[in-house]
C-alpha cells in the first residue's frame, strides 16, 4: 500500500495521496468523509517541504494565490470529473454558486439541463481539497452549502483568500 503524507496546515492537519507521482487526495484528517483507506494500512509519512505540493500549500497559506498548480490525478466519472475541471477555474478570492456550475457543466457536456443538485454532489466528492476549490461554491442565497471540511472551515478558507495582504485567519 502506497503511504500517505501529512501536511500541518493552519486549517487542520491535511492527509494527502499520490498516484504516479501526482496528486490524487487531500483531505483534512478529521473531516467525516475521510476515504476508508487513509485510515487503514499504509505509512503516514511527513510531507517533503521539497515537493511541489508542499510548495504549493506554504503559498496558499501564506496568503498568496499560487499562479502554477502541483500534478493532479483527478478518478472520476466524466460528469465529476467536469465538474471539478470548473472548479479549478474559479479564481482566487470568488465564488461560484451550484447552480452557476450546473450550468457550466451542462454547456460543456452538451446536456438539456442539469441541476444544482447534481452539480453539488459531485463538488463535494472532490478528492483534492483547497487546490480543487470546492471551498469557492455557495449556495444560490450566499449560504455556504455544505464543506466535506466543515463549515467552519469552509468559512475561514473563503476569509483567508479575501483578507488583506495575506492576514492569517486560521487559529
Amino acid at each position: 500500500m502506497d503511504p500517505f503524507f501529512l501536511y500541518p496546515s493552519p486549517a487542520g492537519e491535511l492527509v494527502l495521496s499520490f498516484h504516479d507521482g501526482a496528486l490524487s487526495g487531500l483531505w483534512f484528517s478529521d473531516q467525516k468523509n475521510l476515504p476508508p483507506e487513509t485510515r487503514r494500512g499504509g505509512a503516514r509519512l511527513p510531507l517533503p517541504d521539497s515537493w511541489d505540493v508542499s510548495r504549493w500549500l506554504d503559498a496558499y497559506f501564506r496568503g498568496e494565490n499560487p499562479a502554477w498548480r502541483p500534478p493532479l490525478f483527478l478518478d472520476g466519472t466524466p460528469f465529476r470529473l467536469a465538474v471539478w475541471n470548473i472548479l479549478l477555474e474559479i479564481p482566487y478570492g470568488e465564488r461560484m454558486t451550484y447552480g452557476q456550475v450546473a450550468e457550466k457543466v451542462r454547456i460543456r457536456l452538451g446536456a438539456a439541463r442539469m441541476s444544482a443538485q447534481a452539480a453539488g454532489s459531485a463538488v463535494g466528492r472532490n478528492p483534492v481539497s483547497i487546490i480543487v476549490p470546492c471551498h469557492r461554491v455557495v449556495s444560490a442565497g450566499g449560504g455556504l452549502g455544505g464543506y466535506a471540511g466543515g463549515l467552519r472551515r469552509k468559512e475561514l478558507l473563503l476569509r483567508h483568500e479575501s483578507a488583506e495582504g495575506g492576514a492569517c485567519v486560521f487559529g
